[in-house]
């Protein structure tokens, strides 16, 4: 029963998906964090290697663990590697974690506890991110449904936070690999996630994410642009709330003023301030656009505050 211990042999298989490429040493340690679950059920961790060779990952296995290693068999990119792990495992709760990403020891545990709360059968949770020296804590509400992400994006809801049943996995649909570079496919599956039931989250942050300059998407300003062209002509709900619009439309001018496409920095902006006024991105694109401030810097200012553009 929801909110009571669960009897032993009651908690539910989990299979941990973790897509890889060329970071072996952040890889083996994102493992270590899964296999050292305090979960009490069973965990297998599917690493899958995609665009480049598997490597063994030395690491000691306790009773209920296991590590399967696999290769990229569908679209190259981050959410064919993942559709790749979640068709070859068959574990009745299926959570992610990146290659470069840690979990807390209990975090499992107190999602699977917080599962069967939730109408959407998708659970989140809070993240620190780590940047440089810093870090920062960002707590998830215990709630977030559909007007709330068009709105806001809930940075801190990031794939490595995603505990969700197979069953409703099934029913949302697996990660996009249509979306370019696989930009944005954790706010596309919160989406589609929520258009069913609001997601529910344990608020504590439970995993680490590093910001680093081995990030795919930290200067990968084309593929930004055409990833958030691709979310707001697959989402109508985006483009509907003038809110959520002009936050889209101020990332994009923003990666257009970063490639130095100023003209078209300039539209984007201008569209996103007649959507909302109050909306900062378009500023800085513009700022950025003229001149004034590198995107470099805005980024740097940005992530200190556990934050991105």
């Amino acid at each position: 029963m929801t909110g009571l211990p669960r009897e032993a042999g009651s908690w539910p298989p989990v299979t941990a998906i973790v897509p890889t490429r060329d970071r072996p040493a952040m890889l083996a340690r994102a493992v270590r964090s899964v296999i050292g679950q305090s979960y009490p059920g069973e965990i297998e961790c599917v690493i899958v290697f995609d665009r480049c060779s598997p490597v063994p990952v030395d690491i000691d296995l306790p009773p209920g663990r296991q590590v399967r290693i696999l290769t990229n068999t569908r679209t190259p990119g981050a959410a064919g590697a993942r559709n790749t792990g979640v068709a070859a495992s068959d574990g009745a709760v299926v959570a992610f974690c990146d290659d470069d990403d840690t979990w807390d020891a209990d975090k499992l545990r107190l999602q699977v506890e917080r599962l069967d709360e939730s109408a959407a059968g998708f659970v989140s949770c809070g993240t620190r991110f780590h940047y440089a020296d810093r870090v920062i804590a960002r707590p998830a509400p215990s709630s977030v449904d559909l007007q709330q992400l068009v709105r806001s994006r809930h940075a801190e809801l990031g794939l490595p936070t995603f505990v969700l049943y197979r069953e409703a996995l099934t029913e949302i649909g697996l990660l996009d690999e249509q979306i370019p570079g696989s930009y944005g496919e954790d706010y596309d599956l919160l989406l589609r996630a929520a258009r069913r039931a609001p997601i529910a989250a344990v608020p504590q942050p439970l995993v680490d994410v590093l910001w680093h300059q081995q990030s795919f998407f930290a200067q990968h300003w084309q593929t930004i642009a055409d990833g958030l062209a691709y979310l707001l002509s697959k989402h109508p709900e985006l483009a509907a709330d003038p809110r959520g619009m002009a936050r889209i439309e101020g990332q994009t001018a923003f990666a257009q003023a970063a490639m130095l496409h100023r003209a078209a920095a300039c539209r984007s902006s201008l569209r996103a301030l007649r959507g909302n006024p109050l909306e900062r991105r378009p500023y800085l694109a513009l700022a950025v656009a003229a001149g004034i401030i590198p995107a470099s810097s805005i980024i740097r200012l940005a992530n200190q505050r556990g934050r991105g553009i």
